[in-house]
């Protein structure tokens, strides 16, 4: 069993920057795809960003392509999403999700989900 929690949301101005925490337990966590997903009043889960479990491969959303970064560090089974140069488009609760075997864009992949940390940017 994993458990999953975020944490680093708040409210920022528009242009500002926040970086997100994901602390998950469990032995398995070095074997884990790790991804960030969100949630805007209203709208969908999106995929945001994910990375492989060596941290050696990254993908990102479109959106975020150049302003977000998810890095790991598996000795304290942590991920981290930097984000800059935020924008209004990008208030949302933010997930954290892992799991071993993943469709690395699809939320349906992943067994473990945090409870979420919100993120307001103010323009």
């Amino acid at each position: 069993q994993v458990h999953v929690v975020e944490s680093g949301g708040g409210l920022v101005q528009a242009g500002g920057s926040l970086r997100l925490s994901c602390a998950a337990s469990g032995r398995t966590f070095n074997n884990f795809a790790m991804a960030w997903f969100r949630q805007a009043p209203g709208k969908e889960r999106e995929f945001v960003a994910a990375i492989s479990w060596s941290g050696g491969r990254t993908y990102y959303a479109d959106s975020v392509k150049g302003r977000f970064t998810i890095s790991r560090d598996n000795g304290k089974n942590t991920v981290y999403l930097q984000m800059n140069t935020l924008k209004p488009e990008d208030t949302a609760v933010y997930y954290c999700a892992g799991d071993e075997a993943v469709v690395v864009r699809s939320a349906s992949s992943y067994a473990y989900w945090g409870q979420g940390t919100q993120v307001t940017i103010s323009s």
